[in-house]
């Protein structure tokens, strides 16, 4: 069971609201389902009412580091279930679905637009703007209010840099490529190592390497000193006193 979090999150995040909310039953689940979440630890990212197997309703939350593991969507449908049998949101008998983003997850906050700057994104406009609503590119940052998006489906003429504001978007999702699901996996393992270390765990050691000790570093041989006392010293020291020459020394 994955207990709350609220130890160790940023609370800032935490209580950041969403910018892209969904109308109607949705809304009221969400405002059922958002508090829960929060008191938790997580964040409401999503919530979808489908057809499917009768009535489905899947809420997408996450860590506000982006994180989430089964466990975390274990523990929120354990929670949540009770409480939304108490409000009574929906009219209907339905299956209730938690979820996380996933890769090509929404962007919800403003701190979704920032985090994954650099990236590709199809956005759905609530509201017109330059007389289109569907808009491709890759996200350049956020300014004031607005999303800066550069295009890549312009036309002839047209600017590649358009300012989308935030309130009027409908739906933004990331697009699949390889360099997302590089950064997902390098996120994942960030947040595997630091929960780690939040709950006190190490890596065992493997197993080949159990019974190793360490070892001691071998002194380096010494050289033997050069033998000042031989038969040859011997002789020239009984010959310097008579002044007899030795051929053994050299120029």
């Amino acid at each position: 069971m994955t207990d709350p979090i609220l130890g160790s999150v940023d609370h800032d995040l935490l209580a950041e609201p969403r910018l892209v909310v969904e109308p109607g039953m949705a809304a009221r689940v969400s405002a059922v389902a958002a508090p829960v979440l929060q008191g938790m630890g997580y964040r409401l990212v999503r919530i979808r009412i489908s057809g499917e197997a009768g009535c489905t309703v899947q809420i997408m939350a996450e860590r506000p580091d982006g994180s989430m593991q089964i466990e975390d969507c274990e523990a929120i449908s354990r929670a949540l279930s009770p409480v939304l049998d108490i409000a009574d949101p929906i009219d209907r008998a339905y299956r209730l679905e938690i979820s996380s983003p996933g890769i090509d997850r929404p962007l919800v906050r403003r701190s979704d637009f920032e985090r994954y700057a650099g990236h590709l994104v199809k956005i759905e406009m609530a509201v017109a703007h330059q007389g289109r609503k569907r808009f491709r590119g890759t996200l350049a940052g956020v300014e004031g209010q607005a999303v800066r998006l550069h295009r890549d489906d312009t036309r002839e003429g047209e600017d590649a840099d358009t300012l989308l504001v935030m309130e009027d978007i409908a739906e933004a999702r990331l697009v699949l490529t390889d360099e997302l699901i590089a950064e997902s996996m390098r996120r994942g393992k960030a947040a595997e190592r630091e929960l780690k270390r939040s709950l006190g765990l190490e890596p065992p050691p493997p197993p080949h390497a159990k019974n190793l000790k360490p070892q001691k570093k071998k002194p380096k041989p010494q050289k033997k000193p050069v033998p000042k006392n031989t038969k040859q010293h011997r002789l020239a020291a009984g010959k310097a006193p008579r002044g007899e020459f030795d051929p053994t020394e050299g120029d």
